[in-house]
């Protein structure tokens, strides 16, 4: 695996089979962490039906992580009736981390990004113009093009705490 793709799934605060086609896990309101209906191998080679296609054009190689959430989001002033919350999101940072150290991917703008992030740098793929993640609402304050490296940072912290327990 070379890098881990980060998403909402402006859905409700559970995961739904259709939501577990999708990604490798999700991560429901309480910070409970849902297995998907695909394991992370088997985006090493994307067969149609038997992969997560989480990122359109990225999908070969990459472990989708999605928190489970956002539906009727439009901007920060209007998050919908599921926005994210403080312990949905730092158990997503706790689980990238370990996924991380698991498949040994660094943490870097390269490797580990939201699908926002993604599509920005392929805007020739179907994952130009998404939205997940530009606002984090435990974290207000951290603007559009700073949730990414805000969500670098958090997975940093846990696997260095990770590694050094």
């Amino acid at each position: 695996m070379k890098r881990i793709i980060i998403h909402w799934t402006a859905g409700n605060y559970f995961p739904s089979e259709y939501e577990k086609q999708f990604y490798h896990f999700l991560i429901d309101k309480d910070g409970k962490v849902w297995e998907g209906k695909f394991k992370p191998e088997n985006n090493l080679r994307c067969v149609k039906g038997y992969y997560a296609a989480h990122t359109g054009g990225g999908n070969t190689g990459s472990i989708g992580v999605a928190l489970c959430g956002m539906c009727g989001f439009r901007n920060k002033n209007c998050q919908g009736d599921y926005p994210i919350t403080s312990e949905q999101f730092e158990a997503a940072m706790e689980h990238c981390a370990k996924l991380a150290i698991k498949y040994d991917i660094p943490v870097s703008p390269l490797t580990v990004m939201t699908h926002y992030e993604f599509g920005i740098r392929h805007p020739d793929t179907s994952s130009r113009g998404k939205i997940d993640i530009t606002f984090i609402p435990p974290y207000s304050w951290v603007e559009k093009d700073d949730a990414g490296k805000f969500i670098r940072s958090k997975i940093k912290w846990y696997k260095e705490k990770l590694q050094g327990e």
